[in-house]
């Protein structure tokens, strides 16, 4: 059987009370930090697939065309076409295609890179980074046989 002073060493002293309350003041930043960086991460996931694939479309629509001038035009439309059509929102779209593979002549190879800059905003999580920019390159061969 226990004894009456055995039960005052298993409850709360007067020196303890509220202790629950500081330790969750004391852990709360780093919780919606940790949510935050989760936050972070998946953003940047689906950001990055929808930057890799506008790339892909602009390099392929940039080879398929006759001139480089109506390459350049065509990879710089595509590439906005397919990150709006994804509903990402970046700062400012950079577009970059180098279409010297289109001047090859028949019958030598020919390639088109399409570079894709998205700076994204990250401004509304609460993380020190205002933007972090999302790079994605494709490279498209041209029909070795196609007339130019």
């Amino acid at each position: 059987m226990r004894r009456p002073s055995d039960r005052r060493r298993f409850t709360a002293s007067s020196g303890e009370r509220g202790s629950a309350t500081l330790e969750l003041a004391v852990l709360a930043p780093g919780l919606l930090l940790l949510i935050a960086l989760v936050a972070l991460a998946g953003r940047f996931a689906i950001a990055d697939g929808a930057v890799d694939q506008a790339a892909a479309e602009a390099a392929r629509a940039a080879s398929l065309q006759r001139t480089p001038s109506a390459g350049v035009d065509a990879a710089a439309q595509v590439a906005r076409a397919s990150l709006t059509g994804q509903g990402l929102s970046c700062l400012r779209t950079e577009i970059e295609a180098d279409v010297s593979g289109l001047r090859a002549p028949p019958g030598r190879r020919g390639r088109v890179t399409v570079t894709v800059r998205c700076p994204l905003r990250v401004a509304d999580l609460p993380l020190p980074v205002p933007a972090i920019t999302l790079t994605a390159t494709a490279v498209s061969p041209v029909d070795t046989y196609r007339e130019r």
